[in-house]
């Protein structure tokens, strides 16, 4: 029998098209996502992705099948929020957040959803922005904290938070506690991957080109792995976390701060009825700026 997971797994390969993306926009790792896909080939009896050297791509039966897909979960969607409707337990918030929101302020929102909704029950996932927005487009997150800007595709959206951000340099680099962007020469900025949030780091990347047009970027996958380059004298990270630090690396305000972290809550109004933008969106904004 195909079940919703199946479909969930389908519509995010589909989107995605990349295993290891598509397993965290489901909130699973990649064996049982595989296993998944197989399943459901089986089931319907024909092969829906084929492996390219970047990723996955639909084959003519999964093109074919996914609008199908993508009818049927929302139904199934429909059925969940019609029984969240009239359950005593209360309402689930499926909460997302982009990698890049610091886990002070991840934690805040969290907290936030269970105070301000009563009865709520909170599941948290972490995906790149590009990915949650199309999740809550279909409903299989309840709100999300993204990158902005963004590409929203009509999801309703709070007010844009500044997070201050600081530069993790590799340690006796600078000496003094604020540091302009200029100053920072010889080593390339640690960038997460574009894919991720295509407008948000493109303003990153032209912002940072105008105060500092000389030493390059390299990417990387996360934050931790920006702070490992920084230990090892490679490359500097820019970060909203405040608790991001290890031996050997210097911790430096920003001077100006021309390159704050721009956060924002997005959700869908039709999806998540027991969402009221004017007494709990600000109350969730606010604990995400704080």
């Amino acid at each position: 029998m195909i079940t919703e997971r199946h479909l969930q797994i389908f519509i995010a390969l589909a989107e995605e098209q990349h295993f290891g993306d598509a397993a965290r926009a489901v909130g699973i790792t990649q064996p049982p996502l595989s296993q998944g896909l197989r399943r459901l080939e089986a089931l319907v009896g024909a092969k829906l992705f084929e492996r390219g050297a970047g990723g996955v791509e639909l084959t003519p039966a999964g093109v074919a099948l996914l609008p199908y897909a993508r009818r049927a979960l929302t139904s199934i969607e429909d059925l969940h929020q019609a029984a969240v409707a009239r359950d005593p337990e209360g309402p689930e918030i499926r909460l997302g957040l982009a990698p890049e929101v610091p886990p002070s302020a991840g934690a805040a929102v969290a907290a936030a959803c269970g105070s301000m909704i009563p009865g709520s029950r909170v599941t948290v996932v972490t995906a790149p922005t590009s990915s949650l927005v199309n999740q809550v487009g279909t409903g299989r997150l309840t709100l999300a904290a993204v990158l902005h800007p963004a590409v929203l595709d009509g999801l309703e959206a709070g007010p844009v938070s500044l997070l201050p951000t600081w530069a993790l340099v590799p340690a006796a680099t600078v000496d003094s506690e604020v540091v302009a962007l200029r100053q920072l020469k010889g080593l390339p900025i640690a960038v997460r991957p574009r894919a991720e949030a295509p407008a948000a780091r493109d303003l990153f990347l032209d912002t940072l080109a105008l105060h500092r047009p000389d030493g390059g970027t390299v990417v990387v996958t996360d934050e931790r792995a920006g702070l490992a380059m920084a230990a090892a004298g490679q490359a500097i990270v820019v970060t909203a976390d405040p608790a991001l630090i290890a031996p050997g690396v210097g911790r430096h305000r920003l001077a100006d701060d021309p390159l704050p972290l721009r956060l924002r809550l997005v959700w869908s109004r039709t999806r998540t009825p027991f969402l009221r933008p004017n007494d709990v969106m600000a109350q969730l904004t606010e604990a995400l700026a704080s």
